[in-house]
């Protein structure tokens, strides 16, 4: 395993039902989600899961609501105990822990934020979001100063003393965000954290933690229904459906060639000027362009932009600049030709990952 991989996730099975060993041989044997829970009473929750998360990144898990998702996240910190799998943190398999170094990762090592915020309505803002180091044994004024800390970092100077209720959603939300700060934890799961707010409180809270992740560099495993949400957050895009991994990759790969038509299905509806950036269609060149040159672009532009910037002259060439230096380059009909959906590759395949 790399130095880079903070979490692996191994050949990781999970079936509900009165005898999951049993069944599991079934689904080893073919046997898909709908006819176990229809011809052996059983349900098939993640079947042979394969994921390395690295360091430092954002991995979002995403899927329609059954594919999975939020039973994958629930068997890092083990709040849900596998059929059968394993589960590496920091080269340590969690699933031979004990109580005691099992409470240590969930104390120490993984935090989470949850949908439905999770506040406690008798305490204060800052009670709250100080409830990680006080759950440790903390000194009280030492915990809530530091909660005190992470809330202004978030937002919220100046509220502490307020009870969750005196909060809208948002704000909400950006407690659980301090909280988990607090914790000092270098690993943090997101379930759904944002589903629950209004859109712009939504793109807000996804700029949030965006700009958090720039300073702090946590290892964040984030869950979401939301493409449009998954794209923006994701280093390391996991799409599910029926407890199965469809697809993996960097967010960009995968919608220039996605390998199977349910994830056709999934971007069809995307707008693909916004979300594809200028790096993933480019040419990679350093060598002196011949030819005019319209103006420089950031590989990390969106098409929507260069789009903008030509004016819809589709004759014009433009240098692409990584720190100011050239990287590639790109012409309007080669955009233009990548905003056009494509079908699924012919060697990406279920199997594959």
């Amino acid at each position: 395993m790399s130095d880079q991989v903070k979490i692996s996730i191994q050949h990781l099975y999970k079936i509900f039902g009165d005898d999951p060993d049993w069944a599991l041989e079934h689904v080893k044997a073919g046997v898909n989600k709908t006819d176990l829970l229809d011809q052996y009473g059983h349900v098939l929750g993640l079947q042979d899961i394969n994921v390395d998360i690295d360091s430092g990144k954002i991995t979002v898990i995403m899927g329609l609501s059954g594919s999975g998702k939020s039973t994958l996240i629930r068997h890092l910190n083990r709040l849900i105990e596998p059929t059968a799998g394993n589960i590496t943190v920091n080269g340590e398999n969690v699933l031979d822990y004990d109580e005691d170094n099992l409470r240590r990762l969930r104390r120490e090592h993984m935090s989470m934020v949850f949908q439905k915020f999770g506040l406690l309505p008798h305490r204060t803002i800052a009670e709250n979001a100080a409830m990680p180091l006080i759950v440790r044994g903390g000194k009280k004024q030492e915990s809530l100063a530091e909660a005190s800390k992470w809330l202004k970092r978030v937002g919220l100077e100046g509220n502490d003393n307020q009870n969750p209720h005196q909060l809208s959603g948002g704000m909400q939300q950006r407690v659980g965000i301090a909280r988990s700060l607090t914790s000092n934890s270098d690993i943090m799961l997101m379930d759904e954290a944002f589903s629950a707010l209004d859109p712009l409180i939504r793109t807000d809270m996804q700029d949030l933690l965006l700009d958090l992740q720039n300073e702090l560099q946590k290892t964040i495993v984030f869950i979401t229904h939301d493409l449009d949400e998954a794209l923006k957050l994701a280093d390391h895009l996991v799409i599910l459906k029926d407890g199965y991994i469809v697809q993996q990759g960097e967010p960009q790969e995968i919608l220039i060639r996605p390998n199977d038509p349910y994830i056709i299905d999934f971007i069809s509806d995307i707008n693909r000027a916004r979300v594809l950036r200028v790096r993933s269609v480019m040419e990679y060149k350093r060598e002196a362009i011949e030819g005019p040159i319209a103006g420089d672009v950031d590989e990390d532009t969106n098409l929507e932009s260069v789009i903008a910037a030509s004016e819809g002259n589709t004759e014009l060439t433009y240098r692409v600049v990584r720190d100011g230096e050239q990287v590639g380059v790109i012409d309007m009909r080669m955009l233009m030709k990548a905003l056009v959906p494509t079908g699924a590759s012919e060697d990406g395949a279920r199997g594959k990952y």
